[in-house]
């Protein structure tokens, strides 16, 4: 096995990283399913098909499996999206010409008895430093994230993605389109003062159509709020 990368978890015991091929696709489906059947919320995993896993596993992406004792456990794929209506970076604005410079952060799947391990991160990490040992074209990192999925809200921003709007997508559901440009510097970038509950769609619909942009999740009190840039 071409191992990338090995670790050890928080709570004890070892597991081990390798890219996945159409070889796995059978243990991928089985981890899918065992994931989007723990979920109290069914809209918050947009689940692929056998034949979408295909095309990233065929040269249209890269994705990462996360094992232990052999067994896959956790895997996470980036996806080059087909050009068409439903692309993402119509939604933040890009011009047809930038389109190719688009690449999807996809599904991320853990089962559920491995979740506290911090593998989202583990394996966000992992595989943006694959693609890095890559000679692509990409500029921009793009994915839509469920309101209210607080671990894959928690998972982007930790990347320092940020949200650039609210749609509906796959058919009616409510999306945030998350970004991550690849050469721009955001080190001085502040939360301002502009800060909205999650709840709040219409308002934050408003702030992202005056060009400011969620860059922070909070949760207080009374709840989640998203802070703006100024």
């Amino acid at each position: 096995m071409d191992w990338i990368n090995e670790g050890e978890f928080k709570k004890g015991g070892r597991y081990k990283v390798r890219r996945l091929s159409l070889n796995d696709m059978s243990e991928i489906l089985v981890v899918q399913e065992e994931v989007a059947d723990q979920l109290t919320d069914k809209d918050s995993l947009a689940a692929l098909s056998e034949e979408e896993f295909k095309y990233i596993l065929s040269g249209n992406g890269l994705m990462l499996g996360v094992f232990v004792d052999n067994q896959l456990i956790a895997f996470r794929a980036l996806l080059v999206p087909a050009i068409d209506n439903e692309h993402l970076g119509w939604d933040i604005g890009l011009s047809e010409d930038d389109l190719a410079k688009v690449i999807y952060q996809e599904i991320s799947c853990v089962l559920p008895t491995f979740r506290g391990n911090g593998l989202q991160k583990i394996l966000a990490g992992i595989i943006m430093e694959e693609l890095s040992t890559q000679n692509h074209p990409y500029r921009y990192i793009c994915c839509t994230v469920a309101p209210f999925n607080i671990p894959s809200l928690k998972d982007k921003f930790a990347q320092g993605m940020h949200i650039n709007a609210v749609k509906e997508k796959y058919g009616g559901r409510l999306r945030y389109i998350f970004v991550l440009d690849l050469e721009e510097n955001n080190e001085n970038e502040n939360r301002s003062n502009v800060h909205v509950k999650m709840e709040d769609i219409d308002a934050q619909k408003l702030l992202f159509t005056q060009g400011k942009r969620c860059i922070a999740m909070e949760a207080k009190d009374d709840g989640y709020w998203l802070y703006f840039s100024r």
